[in-house]
């Protein structure tokens, strides 16, 4: 992401509000257990997760190629559940993203030694992936876990759309 984007992601995140609206919208897509993991995020992190759901919707109509709609919303919007309130403050994911961007083997020493902002930062995919397991989101769970992942030219269509629209966010 380019530091503009990363500038509008740190405003967007310090005047992050979940609309009526947005309520709305989440209540349409996720029954009261995804509810309840949804809502334990920090509430900047429900809103990107919002963000981006709406650009996966633009994508699907975009795309064209048939992908299943529903279960992609649903991805995204439980894509960062592997960090819960608390986990990651907005000032803590700010140090994550500059120390592993600019110290990564110091990041990495950190992690090591304790970090839990660093360790959730680096880890969320494969947290979060773990959470919908046992809640009996195995499908989801296994494009979430992969989101963070290096892509592979076999990923299938509904990673590469989560990846993009979360990289947009």
């Amino acid at each position: 992401m380019s530091a503009f984007g990363r500038i509008l992601q740190f405003v967007r995140a310090m005047t992050a509000r979940v609309s009526v609206d947005d309520g709305q919208y989440i209540s349409a897509h996720l029954n009261a257990e995804e509810q309840k993991i949804f809502f334990a995020m920090s509430v900047p992190d429900q809103v990107h997760s919002l963000r981006t759901a709406y650009t996966i919707e633009r994508l699907v109509i975009e795309d064209k190629r048939g992908v299943d709609r529903e279960f992609l919303i649903r991805c995204a919007l439980l894509h960062d559940v592997g960090r819960k309130a608390g986990d990651l403050t907005v000032m803590g994911k700010v140090f994550c993203v500059l120390v592993t961007t600019f110290a990564p083997k110091f990041a990495d020493r950190l992690e090591i030694n304790g970090n839990r902002a660093l360790y959730v930062y680096h880890h969320h995919a494969e947290l979060g992936g773990q959470k919908l397991q046992k809640i009996g989101l195995f499908k989801e769970a296994k494009i979430i876990a992969k989101h963070h992942a290096p892509p592979k030219p076999d990923d299938p269509l509904e990673l590469k759309l989560l990846r993009l629209a979360d990289n947009e966010n």
